[in-house]
């Protein structure tokens, strides 16, 4: 990859739809891209790098939804239809009021209107490994939340080009899996709520260089290996936000930060920098996390602004400002729905 080139970022995992019911009842329903894998990926694509999902999306009304959704963003569709295709598993995000005031939300994985199962994540397989394996030889990161045998070799096989891995694992699924994905990753970030202890995964033969442990509310630790000695953790705070509308997706923000800051020169450029570079990069993130919060849905301040007007908040966020942000509206192209697979109807 030249200078003048944009880095590359390959991902496989969860990639949905998701259907964003918002604290006001008569609002329209916004739909748009979702699951970590999807937001990741269509966030770097924000920032200006060339994003390629690898999915199995068959052409059904959700996989259209998800991948007009991605083209908006500039995101490369190269290999989002994979076969064996399937469903596009369909989320349901409600946002409501605890006892405090203070929004909140829960994840439905049924149909509101029949309570039928949505469609759920299925893995790549094998025939996605032949497809996209020859086209990494540029890549700068590969991405995985979820674990499957054709996901490990591909990252292996983008770890051998010369890219950063990193795993961002919602739970510990299946042993063997989980610990040859340590042997691959170089970075690992998980949060305590779903994952409290990934193990000793800076020791013995694993591959992680930077381990990352999100802390909800109260930030993030994060501990390195360099030089083969492993650091203490170091415990960073999360900034405050001056308008809390949703907390969704803002990990997915703070994940997308990171690697646009320690990863686009490739596992070359990771390999050269120490706890300064890390620090740098997470407060980073964690920036982009705290600005994600201000709106409803994982990513909707993305549809509410400029780049321009992003990039001076988030920079305000960072120097410890508290501007206040402009309302605006959405831009129409998220109020799109689909039907529910189960029964016909509208999914939410």
């Amino acid at each position: 990859m030249t200078s003048n080139e944009a880095p590359e970022a390959f991902g496989a995992g969860l990639i949905a739809l998701d259907l964003v019911l918002g604290m006001d009842p008569d609002a329209p329903v916004k739909s748009w891209t979702g699951g970590t894998c999807g937001n990741v990926l269509s966030i770097l694509a924000f920032l200006g790098w060339k994003s390629f999902p690898i999915a199995r999306m068959n052409g059904d009304a959700a996989s259209k939804r998800v991948l007009a959704d991605l083209a908006k963003w500039d995101v490369q569709l190269d290999f989002a239809q994979c076969e064996p295709t399937g469903h596009t598993p369909i989320i349901v995000q409600q946002i409501k009021s605890d006892p405090d005031g203070n929004p909140t939300h829960k994840f439905l994985w049924a149909c509101p209107s029949c309570g039928k199962h949505l469609p759920r994540f299925k893995a790549i397989t094998q025939a996605a490994v032949d497809v996209v394996a020859p086209h990494m030889e540029n890549a700068s990161v590969f991405f995985m939340d979820r674990l499957s045998r054709a996901m490990l070799t591909l990252a292996k096989q983008a770890s051998d080009n010369g890219a950063v891995v990193i795993f961002e694992p919602s739970a510990k699924s299946d042993p063997k899996h989980f610990a040859e994905a340590l042997k691959i990753a170089h970075i690992l970030k998980y949060a305590d709520e779903r994952l409290a202890d990934a193990g000793d995964v800076l020791n013995g033969d694993s591959s992680v260089l930077l381990e990352i442990q999100t802390l909800g509310q109260h930030g993030l630790r994060y501990r390195s290996k360099t030089d083969g000695t492993i650091q203490p953790w170091t415990p960073m705070s999360a900034f405050q936000s001056i308008r809390l509308e949703d907390t969704c997706g803002s990990g997915d923000w703070c994940t997308a930060g990171i690697i646009h800051k320690l990863a686009a020169g490739g596992f070359e450029g990771f390999s050269k920098l120490g706890p300064d570079g890390f620090s740098e990069a997470l407060t980073f993130g964690q920036g982009l996390a705290s600005w994600n919060t201000r709106f409803e849905g994982a990513r909707g301040g993305m549809y509410s602004m400029t780049f321009s007007e992003f990039e001076e908040q988030v920079s305000d966020i960072l120097s410890g400002g508290v501007q206040g942000i402009p309302e605006k509206p959405m831009s129409k192209d998220v109020q799109e729905l689909v039907d529910c697979p189960a029964c016909g109807s509208r999914a939410a």
